[in-house]
């Protein structure tokens, strides 16, 4: 069954499954899936990197490869194929992210015309705010972060996320509640240890 945007009713899983198997069709659906999936993470994961358009565009055809690529070593380990994926991005977006912080980013000219946009003081509040967070993400356990991002970032369901992470719609739900009480007393009280 084919839904309007040319993507499969049927579960990740179920077409990996077939694809591994060499059904062609269901390999070309879950590539289709496994792009959609991983476009709104990697935009969100990259959101802060100049061009993030084309690098979310890039890294979710990356992912798209390595995952044709592993499908004939794959083996199902009782996880969500999801999960699978979701590790392969956050490893093409890791790479994407070590090769930005290693470039030199070029500076613009001196404008012409008058900018209109936000104001130094502005985009300096922004980016003190965007580093606090950032600052205050990176003191939680790498699964908790992972979840707050697909949850917040990429704005994934309680189930969608639950998938990715190999957990219950429930435990992501109770998880993401205790990351987001954890980050509240990080926040109020800086001096709290590590999660």
């Amino acid at each position: 069954m084919t839904q309007p945007d040319g993507g499969s009713t049927e579960s990740i899983q179920d077409l990996a499954t077939r694809a591994i198997g060499g059904d062609r069709r269901a390999t070309e659906d879950l590539i289709g899936a496994v792009h959609r999936l991983v476009h709104r993470y990697c935009r969100a994961r990259l959101s802060r990197f100049p061009g993030v358009d084309y690098a979310a565009d890039d890294v979710a055809q990356e992912v798209c490869i390595a995952v044709l690529s592993a499908l004939p070593r794959y083996r199902d380990e009782g996880k969500p194929f999801e999960a699978f994926v979701y590790r392969v991005a956050a490893n093409k977006v890791a790479d994407v992210q070590r090769s930005v912080y290693r470039t030199a980013q070029p500076q613009a000219e001196i404008p012409d015309v008058i900018d209109l946009s936000d104001g130094p003081e502005t985009l300096a509040i922004r980016a003190s705010d965007a580093r606090e967070a950032r600052t205050l993400l990176d003191r939680l356990p790498e699964t908790l972060r992972e979840l707050v991002v697909l949850r917040v970032a990429v704005g994934m369901s309680a189930e969608e996320t639950g998938r990715a992470l190999g957990m219950s719609a429930g435990a992501v739900r109770v998880a993401q509640h205790r990351a987001v009480q954890r980050l509240r007393l990080l926040a109020t009280n800086p001096a709290t240890e590590r999660a």
